[in-house]
């Protein structure tokens, strides 16, 4: 059986992240969406919540599993006994920073295979800050983002919004 991990923040995930998703099921057995606890980012989803966003996203597809990590990529993959990291590339953009990290990744466990996949042409714009800027200022991203994700982002938006009139009034 081969299991691949696919990791990442997914604060929050999009329809892009998905399709990477399915298109890395008709390659390998498993799939392991693993959401990445990155220090270095401060993310408006706690780890559960996004992990449930996931979950709820993608409950139709049936070798995919959830997760999350703290700490290296490669130490998880190897844990869970992965065969390789899938990563996403949207743009050229992407290239160079997923080219260090795949080299990087290699150097500390040559036995991991990253495997780049893209996501359609439609979603090689896609990002999730660009969906949290959308959904901060109201704007439609009910194409863009699984249903919990709209339904999410509208509460989380709500009660920030709420807590800003609470502090002015």
């Amino acid at each position: 059986m081969k299991r691949v991990i696919y990791p990442g923040t997914f604060d929050p995930v999009t329809n892009g992240h998905i399709d990477v998703i399915k298109r890395a099921t008709e390659l390998f057995d498993e799939v392991v969406v693993t959401v990445a606890k990155n220090p270095t980012k401060s993310p408006l989803f706690t780890v559960a919540e996004r992990i449930e966003m996931l979950e709820v996203s993608l409950k139709h597809i049936k070798n995919v599993f959830v997760d999350s990590f703290d700490g290296l990529v490669v130490d998880h993959a190897a844990d869970i006994g992965a065969v390789g990291i899938i990563r996403g590339l949207r743009a050229i953009s992407d290239f160079e920073f997923e080219f260090q990290m795949a080299l990087m990744n290699r150097r500390l466990n040559n036995k991991l295979k990253t495997v780049f996949l893209m996501p359609h042409e439609k979603y090689t714009y896609l990002n999730s800050t660009i969906i949290r800027n959308l959904a901060q200022f109201d704007g439609n991203i009910a194409d863009f983002v699984p249903d919990v994700v709209v339904k999410k982002l509208k509460e989380k938006y709500s009660d920030v919004t709420k807590r800003f009139q609470d502090i002015r009034d």
